[in-house]
C-alpha cells in the first residue's frame, strides 16, 4: 500500500492489463505480463492445490497454470473461446493465470487509485493493491506476487 500511496503523490501512471473474472474487472501491472495466450490443455499435477489447474508446455518450458477463479473462491464456470492464459513473471518464476477474458490495456493515473477499502477481509486485502477509479468503472488492482504461492508452484512445475 505504501508503494501506491507514494506514487499517488508523484502523479505517476500505471499501465495495466485489464481482465475479467465473473464479470468483474481486475488489473495487473503490464510490467509483470510476459504474454497472453489462448487456452490450451493442461496436464494435471497429482496432489497440487485445487486452484492449480496443471502445467503447460510453453515453447519448451513447463509452467504451472493457476485458475484465479478457484484461487479467489468464485464460481467454477466453464471456459470458453474468450478464456485466456496471462503468462506472468513472479520473483523470476513464470506462471500462467486463467482469466475469463482480457479486456484491454490501459493507463491509469496513480492519483485515481484508492487504497483497499477496510470492508475487505484480511485475506482479500492482502491480494489487492487498491481500487482504480475510472469514469464509470472500478478496477480491482491485484498484487500478483501475493496471489501466487511460489513454493506451491515450484512443486507443481
Amino acid at each position: 500500500m505504501a508503494e501506491i500511496k507514494e506514487e499517488v503523490n508523484n502523479g505517476e501512471e500505471l499501465q495495466l492489463v485489464i481482465f475479467k473474472l465473473d464479470q468483474e474487472e481486475y488489473g495487473v501491472e503490464i510490467t509483470q505480463v510476459q504474454e497472453i495466450i489462448r487456452m490450451m490443455e493442461t496436464t494435471r499435477v497429482p496432489k497440487a492445490p485445487s486452484y492449480i489447474k496443471g502445467v503447460i508446455n510453453l515453447r519448451g518450458k513447463v509452467i504451472p497454470v493457476i485458475d484465479l477463479k478457484k484461487r479467489f473462491g468464485l464460481c467454477d464456470c466453464a471456459l470458453d473461446e474468450q478464456s485466456r492464459i496471462i503468462v506472468v513473471e513472479v520473483d523470476d518464476f513464470t506462471v500462467g493465470i486463467v482469466v475469463d477474458c482480457v479486456a484491454e490495456v490501459l493507463r491509469i493515473g496513480t492519483n485515481s487509485i484508492e487504497p483497499t477499502p477496510p470492508v475487505f477481509s484480511d485475506l482479500s486485502e492482502e491480494y489487492i493493491k487498491g481500487v482504480g477509479k475510472l469514469e464509470n468503472r472500478l478496477l480491482i488492482l491485484l498484487d500478483i506476487n501475493k496471489i501466487l504461492d511460489i513454493e506451491e508452484l515450484e512443486k507443481a512445475g
